[in-house]
């Protein structure tokens, strides 16, 4: 073989090391918290909101997670079935719909794992800009071999998950 196409066999390689890690750590939350990740992601947006906003919307958490509002509506739906968040009409504007955790909710928050993003984020960040900015470039070129540069994603590292698919819920 020659060594051209082993270095890209390596590549494609550390792809499937990166695919199949995501893949593992989504199996895992499910497993042991019971929720999907971007449900992990939902629920930690809105107690991070909590903290600073007094009315949480869905397009507020759209917006911190990078998902769809359509998205992001599904997956509260589920977490609200669950008994993790509460939808509520507030008395001043009966339109606006606001979010909050329930007791189940925060409890479940205070006991779920870093999402593999944050780690990921702070990691990445500890690097030299000069490296970040090449992985960047490298990686966008992948994507661009793969003829993946146009398709649309969410930065939300799990199975399935993109901006307006079904599958994030």
């Amino acid at each position: 073989m020659s060594e051209r196409i082993q270095i890209a066999h390596d590549v494609l390689r550390a792809i499937r090391q990166i695919v199949r890690r995501i893949a593992e750590h989504s199996r895992t939350v499910s497993r042991d918290w019971g929720l999907t990740v971007p449900q992990m992601i939902c629920l930690k947006a809105i107690a991070d909101l909590e903290e600073t906003e007094a009315e949480i919307t869905v397009a507020m958490v759209s917006d911190a997670v990078h998902l769809s509002p359509a998205t992001v509506s599904r997956i509260v739906d589920r977490l609200t079935i669950s008994g993790l968040v509460l939808r509520e009409r507030r008395a001043q504007d009966r339109r606006k719909v606001c979010l909050s955790l329930t007791a189940a909710g925060v409890e479940r928050f205070q006991t779920l794992p870093a999402p593999m993003q944050e780690r990921f984020v702070e990691r990445f960040s500890a690097l030299d800009e000069d490296e970040r900015v090449g992985l960047l470039q490298a990686l966008q070129r992948i994507s661009a071999l793969m003829d993946a540069d146009d398709i649309d994603a969410a930065p939300l590292l799990a199975p399935g998950a993109d901006v307006k698919g079904d599958s994030v819920t």
